[in-house]
C-alpha cells in the first residue's frame, strides 16, 4: 500500500522502501489502525497483541533498505494476513498488531508468534545483526504479563489518538492545569477555616485519623492516594461497599437491598451506610469532606472538573468501555455526572455521562461545571 507521510514538512515515500504489494502500513495509517482495533476490543472484549520490532540500528546501516525489504517480507510469509504490519515509528519500530486471539491461551499465543518470528528473522540475518533487534511484546487490554501492582495501569502505546488530541489542545491544557492550581489554591485559602474546625469535630466525635487516605486510579489507571476528610469509623469492613459496588456494576444481579438498587435515590453512594459517624454524615451531605482534595489538585493528580475517581476494586467489575473514564482524562473534584445526576443515576448513566464530558469537553465546558457546582452542594441532592 502506497501512502504519502509527511514530517517537518519533508515529504517521503513509504514505496522509496517497500513495494506496494508487501502490505506494510506507513506510520500514520498504522496508527489509526491500532486505534480502531483498539475500539473494536473494547466493544467485543476480545484482547489482541501488540508487537513491536526495534530495527532502527539495522535499518540505519549501509545495506538497511535491503534488509530491512527481507524483513517485511519474512513477516508476511510468517503471519497471518489478517495481521496488520506497519511502522509503528518510521524507520525505527516495526509494529504487528495480531488480531482475534483468543485470551484462555494467551500465553500459547505468545510462545508460537514470539518463536514464529524470532526464527524468521534468525535465519534471515546474520547473528550480529539479530543480536541488534529487539522485540517486546504488548497486550490490550491488560498490558505486559505485569504483576499485580500494574494491572489497571494502561499503556500509552495503545492510545495514540489522546496523545495526539493532548498535542492538538495544548493550549487548553495549559489553561485547565492554571485554573486547577489556581482554584486549588484559592479554594484551601477561602476554607482554611475550616480546615481548622472540621478536623476537631473529628477527633472530638470519634477515633481515629482526621484525614481518610485510599488509593484511587487517575488518568491512565496510575495510581494515587486520594484525601478526604473520614467521614467513617475507623476498622471498618470495606466488604459491604465491595459487595454494593458489584451488585450496581452487575446489571444481571439485582441482589442489592431496595434502598442500594440502582435508581433508588443513591445509587453509587449507600443510604443509611452504617460505618458512617455522626459527623461525617453531615459532612457528606455538604460535601465537606471533599475539601482535601484541593491538595490533590494542587499535586496534579487531580482536576478541578473530571470523572469520579475509582477504586481499584471498583475497576475489578468494569466492562472495557467503562474504563474509557479513568484512562482519559484526569479525575476531578466535580464533573458532569455531579453536577447532572449526582448519586440518583444508575452505573451506566454515571458512566455516559463522564463519556459525554471526555467527548465534548471545553475550557467553557468546565466553567459552566464549575459554576453549576455551588448550586448542587446546597440543593444536597444524591449526597448521602
Amino acid at each position: 500500500m502506497k501512502v504519502n507521510h509527511a514530517r517537518d514538512n519533508n515529504i517521503f515515500r513509504i514505496s522509496d522502501w517497500i513495494d506496494s504489494d508487501q502490505h506494510f502500513y506507513d506510520e500514520r495509517v498504522f496508527t489509526e489502525l491500532l486505534r480502531l482495533e483498539r475500539k473494536r476490543s473494547e466493544r467485543s472484549g476480545r484482547p489482541f497483541l501488540l508487537m513491536l520490532i526495534d530495527v532502527r540500528r539495522i535499518v540505519h546501516s549501509k545495506n538497511g533498505k535491503d534488509v530491512f525489504e527481507t524483513i517485511v517480507s519474512q513477516l508476511n510469509l510468517h503471519t497471518r494476513e489478517t495481521d496488520i504490519k506497519g511502522w509503528h515509528t518510521y524507520k525505527s519500530v516495526i509494529g504487528i498488531i495480531f488480531t482475534e486471539l483468543g485470551e484462555h491461551d494467551k500465553n500459547f499465543i505468545l510462545g508460537k508468534i514470539t518463536q514464529r518470528v524470532k526464527n524468521s528473522l534468525f535465519y534471515l540475518i546474520e547473528s550480529k545483526q539479530f543480536q541488534a533487534i529487539n522485540l517486546s511484546m504488548k497486550w490490550f487490554p491488560n498490558g505486559e504479563e505485569a504483576d499485580e501492582d500494574h494491572t489497571y495501569e494502561a499503556n500509552p502505546l495503545f492510545y495514540p489518538d489522546l496523545l495526539e488530541k493532548a498535542i492538538y489542545k495544548v493550549f487548553s491544557l495549559y489553561i485547565k492545569r492554571a485554573i486547577d492550581i489556581i482554584g486549588s489554591i484559592a479554594g484551601l485559602l477561602v476554607f482554611s477555616p475550616l480546615f481548622l474546625i472540621i478536623p476537631l469535630l473529628i477527633k472530638a466525635t470519634s477515633q481515629g485519623p482526621v484525614f481518610f487516605r485510599q488509593e484511587r486510579l487517575g488518568q491512565f489507571g496510575k495510581k494515587f492516594v486520594f484525601l478526604k476528610f473520614r467521614s467513617m469509623h475507623i476498622d471498618n469492613d470495606d466488604s459491604i461497599h465491595r459487595n454494593y459496588i458489584r451488585n450496581l456494576i452487575d446489571s444481571e444481579n439485582n441482589s442489592c437491598d431496595d434502598s442500594e438498587k440502582p435508581g433508588d435515590e443513591g445509587s453509587f453512594k449507600i443510604r443509611n451506610d452504617p460505618r458512617v459517624t455522626t459527623v461525617g454524615k453531615f459532612l457528606r451531605k455538604t460535601s465537606l469532606d471533599e475539601l482535601p482534595q484541593f491538595i490533590n489538585v494542587l499535586r496534579g493528580e487531580m482536576s478541578l472538573v473530571g470523572p469520579r475517581p475509582p477504586i481499584s476494586y471498583e475497576c475489578d467489575e468494569y466492562e472495557l468501555w467503562h474504563m474509557k473514564r479513568v484512562i482519559e482524562v484526569k479525575p476531578g473534584i466535580t464533573g458532569l455526572w455531579q453536577v447532572e445526576g449526582r448519586s440518583s443515576t444508575s452505573f451506566d448513566e454515571m458512566v455516559r455521562l463522564d463519556l459525554k464530558y471526555i467527548r465534548d469537553w471545553s475550557l467553557w465546558l468546565d466553567v459552566k461545571i464549575l459554576l453549576k457546582t455551588p448550586w448542587v452542594v446546597m440543593k444536597g441532592a444524591g449526597a448521602y
